[in-house]
């Protein structure tokens, strides 16, 4: 019988090798571009979006806990389309563009924090920088 001891490093290696395999491939496909945005956050409430507030645009269903934004129209034509993979500088996670916002914002990208609007505004309204990841043939 084997030991977890001796199984568990085993069974991370084969893991770790195998993603970056996967990554490896990535980089023949897509490419990471950085620019600096205004991020602000919303709430799925009907006095901060319409009167369906858990529909985006893009027509996927919001839910609590996602991690996602909307996108100025602006930064559609840059790549930003919908379910790109998002980095933004001080979070953690990788968010995923689901929604897009009224035209008049530029260079704008809005996180969803769900219904926590305490949470929303603490954020507030900053600049940041984020990486988002597009194919090399756009």
């Amino acid at each position: 019988m084997i030991s977890n001891r001796f199984l568990m490093p085993v069974l991370f290696l084969v893991l770790f090798h195998c993603k970056e395999k996967e990554s490896d491939s990535d980089k023949d496909i897509y490419e990471w571009k950085t620019i600096h945005v205004t991020a602000s956050a919303y709430n799925s409430l009907a006095y901060q979006t319409d009167s369906n507030p858990s529909i985006a645009a893009f027509g996927d269903t919001l839910t609590p806990g996602m991690k996602c934004i909307a996108v100025s129209r602006d930064l559609l034509k840059m790549g930003l389309k919908h379910d790109t993979p998002i980095k933004i500088e001080g979070l953690d996670s990788i968010y995923l563009v689901k929604d897009k916002m009224n035209a008049r914002w530029k260079k704008h990208i809005d996180i969803y924090m769900g219904t926590d609007v305490k949470v929303a505004r603490n954020w507030g309204k900053k600049k940041v920088t984020i990486t988002y990841r597009v194919s090399k043939e756009e």
